[in-house]
């Protein structure tokens, strides 16, 4: 893709604003659970982060901001960086059951076959799948030895493709699909959200897709089977998504902030390698984002229990207990 509309390089202004806001909400030692974003000023820069709001919800569904200065912070200073830029963005929602906001993605050494493990605690191959909440942030800390390259496909685009291709498999999106919660539902709880996999709304169309956590929900004997003209739309759909046409892949370099609309865009991962030295292994800061001012969604397209929540702090999944410090964060 040669556009590189889509990439925002900061000024040395915008980089001087955000080391003056890390070094106030750490000068303060206020909890990074409760910093907003007027404890976070960025004069100039939060009008760029407005604008990227609006690129997320109404145009191309992505950005990435290049070259955080990443590399002259320690882990706790690039959270309060990230955080500090997720709050000017939206309204951070639970990533997990433990409640964390803000989550490290890295290979913790489990396999994907693990019902309890997701994704981004491993180093397999991911494919093209959306995450469970309006926004994701990703900021690299450090990249893989090898491999972890992250690839973009409009959820638009591949449904133009199904409607183009085979409009009846499309028509499978508006049905009832079981999605497996991964061991992360309350006690009491249905292990797995029964939810449509697109809907329209106001003219604007979400999709949400995570072929893995469909298929594993099988493993529930109250779940419906799967049909084979599932599996066709589910190879249709990563056949789209993958295809040069439709694909953009990215390379995560330190410093790199990729921000996605999951409504709009999928995304996948390549497997990948670390070094053997824990201090040089694939680091990725993780945050989940309902934004400011977020799209109007119907209430069944989260699924139960999330079908409430669907004005600040939508989305996400719900913690079991009370909401903890970010990982590695202190209360």
């Amino acid at each position: 893709m040669a556009n590189r509309a889509w990439a925002l390089r900061l000024e040395p202004s915008h980089l001087q604003e955000l080391d003056a806001a890390v070094r106030a909400v750490r000068a303060r030692g206020t909890p990074l659970l409760k910093v907003t974003a007027d404890d976070f000023p960025l004069p100039t820069l939060a009008g760029e982060l407005r604008r990227i709001a609006d690129v997320l919800e109404n145009g191309r569904g992505f950005a990435r901001v290049e070259q955080l200065p990443v590399e002259r912070y320690g882990a706790a200073a690039a959270a309060t960086l990230l955080w500090g830029i997720g709050r000017h963005l939206g309204v951070p929602v639970s990533q997990n059951a433990t409640g964390h906001m803000l989550g490290h993605v890295r290979d913790t050494g489990h396999p994907l076959t693990d019902p309890g493990v997701r994704g981004y605690q491993t180093r397999a191959a991911l494919p093209f799948h959306t995450d469970e909440s309006d926004v994701l942030a990703l900021l690299c800390l450090r990249p893989a030895r090898s491999g972890g390259r992250v690839s973009l496909a409009s959820s638009a685009a591949v449904y133009n493709g199904l409607l183009a291709q085979r409009p009846r498999l499309a028509a499978r999106l508006y049905r009832t699909h079981c999605l497996d919660r991964r061991e992360e539902q309350a006690p009491g709880e249905s292990p797995y959200l029964r939810v449509p996999l697109a809907t329209w709304c106001r003219g604007k169309l979400s999709i949400r897709y995570n072929r893995h956590y469909l298929e594993s929900a099988q493993r529930f004997p109250d779940v419906p089977r799967l049909e084979p003209a599932d599996a066709e739309l589910f190879d249709l759909i990563d056949a789209l998504a993958a295809s040069p046409r439709l694909r953009l892949g990215l390379d995560f370099a330190p410093g790199d902030l990729l921000l996605l609309n999951n409504h709009a865009v999928l995304h996948s991962r390549t497997q990948y390698e670390d070094s053997p030295e824990p201090e040089r292994q694939r680091h990725v800061l993780r945050m989940w984002l309902t934004p400011h001012q977020p799209r109007m969604l119907p209430s069944y397209f989260w699924g139960e229990p999330h079908g409430a929540r669907c004005g600040p702090g939508r989305g996400g999944i719900l913690p079991r207990d009370v909401i903890t410090p970010p990982e590695g964060q202190p209360a």
